[in-house]
């Protein structure tokens, strides 16, 4: 399935200059500041959202935005917020995982924290 604009035949990128435009946008539709209890209100909103419609792209997305937008709002540029998460993915695939096949259903595989340095 592509998810290809049809106004735009290449592929979209998210990239810093996206995020800088989400930022404007989101700065021009709902304020300035840090709004961090509203941010965090409305991924509880979009999250019970998830879990009434799983296959639903568009709601995962939505969080993904948000996630984004209270990044920026924490005072992050779009660059660092990037770098963050290219780092974050490193460190998590560095890390030791239990086999998932031996995790319950519905609840969240964690890594062995025993290997964290304090």
């Amino acid at each position: 399935m592509s998810y290809l604009n049809p106004h735009h035949p290449t592929p979209a990128v998210i990239d810093a200059e996206h995020l800088a435009r989400q930022r404007a946008f989101s700065e021009r539709t709902f304020g300035p500041g840090s709004r961090t209890d509203g941010v965090i209100d409305h991924i509880r909103k979009e999250l019970k959202e998830v879990e009434a419609a799983p296959d639903d792209l568009s709601e995962w997305v939505d969080v993904v935005i948000l996630a984004l937008d209270g990044a920026w709002r924490a005072g992050h540029e779009p660059q660092q917020i990037i770098d963050a998460i290219v780092a974050k993915q490193a460190k998590n695939e560095a890390r030791i995982w239990p086999d998932w096949r031996t995790a319950k259903p519905g609840q969240a595989i964690e890594h062995d924290r025993t290997a964290d340095a304090p």
